[in-house]
């Protein structure tokens, strides 16, 4: 999906995207990044422009839970498609989200879909825990 507008906003939104790929933020910490640069973008522009780079497939919206903000990552157009499944991981110490790339759990993927008609999506499923880092420092 195509954007219906190219404003100046966006563009310097998706810059400074295009600068962190792969890093996790919430709307938050973007607002706060634009105004310690005392950029003109504001707070409903970013959440707006989030939301339809969303629509376009250029970042990934994760809800974590009920009382988190969204979380979102930027990935540019199609990293996720190709077959690459990416499940997700979040330490409940720390609030880490890590990628999780892993060939059992595509089997588990299948042996839903085969046995049980109910298809996972990788991008949306998220298991809680304690990263290692959080363990190591008990």
């Amino acid at each position: 999906m195509k954007s219906k507008y190219k404003t100046r906003q966006r563009e310097i939104l998706l810059d400074y995207l295009k600068t962190i790929p792969g890093k996790h933020f919430t709307a938050g910490d973007i607002c706060e990044y634009f105004k310690s640069q005392e950029s003109p973008i504001g707070q409903s522009t970013v959440y707006r422009q989030l939301e339809e780079l969303v629509n376009e497939g250029l970042i990934n919206k994760y809800n974590l839970s009920a009382s988190d903000p969204a979380c979102f990552e930027y990935i540019g157009e199609n990293v996720h498609s190709g077959g690459e499944v990416c499940f997700h991981c979040k330490c409940e110490k720390c609030g880490k989200l890590i990628h999780l790339h892993c060939d059992e759990l595509i089997e588990i993927q299948s042996h839903m879909m085969e046995k049980h008609q109910f298809m996972l999506d990788p991008l949306r499923t998220v298991f809680y825990g304690i990263c290692e880092e959080c363990r190591c420092s008990e």
